[in-house]
């Protein structure tokens, strides 16, 4: 458990660096004259460059270990963040989400990392414990930014950076190699299949087992991504909520999930086993997502959208800890990096269209689709075979 407690704490103090300056780079893309539309590049553009620095990452761990490649990662986020401090133009401002995202396509070696430390049967409790700790400092990491501003528009990119370099030694002094190629002692084993076989063999042969634990997390986070792309933006219009009052309701939220993952998720597993809970978190995401334009008060909204935290919470730790079952023990890396691609895909893919939905269609039109989406998750997490669960395969 030392092992994954110094992945949970780098994992945590990554996001909250990541954290601080994402809220704040619309203001500091208006400072330099961007247009809305750039804006909207400019945030896509980090989840372009990590779909395809994804599978790259996975099969560079498995080939040379965890440990160097989620070390090569965060000093990326560090260089970003410098980038970010000291941006005086659109394309420094550009190039620091780029390398971030280049950066951040370590988030399958974090994850294959889980997949090398721990048992099988107690995996999707530990994905679910570095899921709670990325969302903690989602959550205090906003705040500290926006203080930081007080120091001067460089203070929160180097304040951040810093972080991210402290976070280097750490992981070089603290974090041991898991990735059974470097553990053991011997020769690397070869990865036979190239990252475009790889991503290739998911999208022709989406009923295997392992493609369509992929399939379910992607589409997932497709409905998950288009739901918070208009949140905001339905907020405001439907109960006039604004930028002053907006950050309780996602720490409202944000708080629920990490409930959920650090508490919660664990007995659930235990009780039930990752299927049973991939599907209740399908559903209940599905249910989140559905009933928002039903609510007339900001209450009731906040009581069912408590819906869509919790099945997240679900859905995507099982669903992960399935895929790690699964993978072979030379692949892991780069199967998790696959899943990550084909999330990032859906990153880029759902506010584009959500947004251009919620204004010509109607502002709960985004949340009925998203709803409709993820009740294809719930359809494909149906035909997952009971064999998949509890590590057995």
């Amino acid at each position: 458990m030392q092992k994954i407690s110094v992945l949970i704490g780098i994992g945590f103090v990554d996001m909250l660096g990541f954290a601080m300056v994402f809220p704040l780079l619309p203001f500091y893309a208006l400072r330099l004259q961007a247009d809305e539309w750039v804006i909207g590049w400019m945030i896509a553009s980090f989840s372009i460059a990590q779909l395809a620095s994804s599978p790259v990452w996975g099969r560079v761990s498995d080939r040379f270990g965890r440990r160097p490649a989620l070390i090569v990662g965060l000093a990326a986020s560090g260089v970003a963040f410098v980038v970010f401090g000291f941006a005086t133009s659109i394309w420094m401002l550009f190039l620091s989400r780029i390398i971030q995202g280049g950066g951040g396509g370590t988030t399958g070696v974090a994850q294959a990392y889980i997949g090398d430390a721990v048992e099988p049967k107690h995996r999707t409790r530990a994905l679910g414990w570095l899921s709670a700790a990325t969302s903690a400092g989602v959550m205090i990491g906003p705040a500290i930014g926006s203080l930081a501003t007080n120091l001067g528009p460089e203070a929160p990119g180097l304040i951040a950076a810093a972080l991210c370099f402290v976070n280097v030694l750490f992981a070089w002094r603290w974090l041991p190699e898991t990735a059974p190629a470097r553990s053991g002692g011997g020769a690397a084993p070869t990865v036979r299949r190239s990252v475009r076989a790889a991503v290739w063999e998911v999208a022709r042969h989406p009923r295997a087992p392992v493609s369509r634990l992929i399939w379910i997390y992607a589409i997932g986070m497709l409905a998950f991504m288009s739901m918070t792309g208009v949140l905001a933006l339905y907020l405001e219009r439907e109960f006039g909520i604004t930028e002053k009052t907006i950050g309780l309701f996602f720490v409202y939220t944000g708080a629920m999930g990490v409930v959920m993952r650090a508490v919660v998720l664990g007995r659930i597993i235990d009780a039930l086993g990752e299927i049973r809970v991939m599907r209740l978190g399908a559903v209940s995401l599905t249910l989140g997502l559905l009933l928002p334009p039903l609510v007339g008060s900001v209450w009731l909204l906040a009581a069912v959208i408590a819906l869509v935290p919790i099945g997240t919470a679900l859905l995507f730790p099982a669903t992960t800890a399935l895929v790690t079952h699964l993978a072979p023990d030379n692949e892991r890396g780069q199967v998790l990096g696959v899943q990550q691609t084909f999330g990032g895909i859906t990153r880029v893919i759902a506010p584009i269209w959500a947004t251009a939905a919620f204004q010509a269609l109607g502002t709960g039109v985004p949340f009925y689709m998203a709803a409709a989406i993820a009740g294809i998750v719930v359809l494909l997490a149906l035909r997952v075979g009971g064999d998949q669960g509890r590590g057995t395969v």
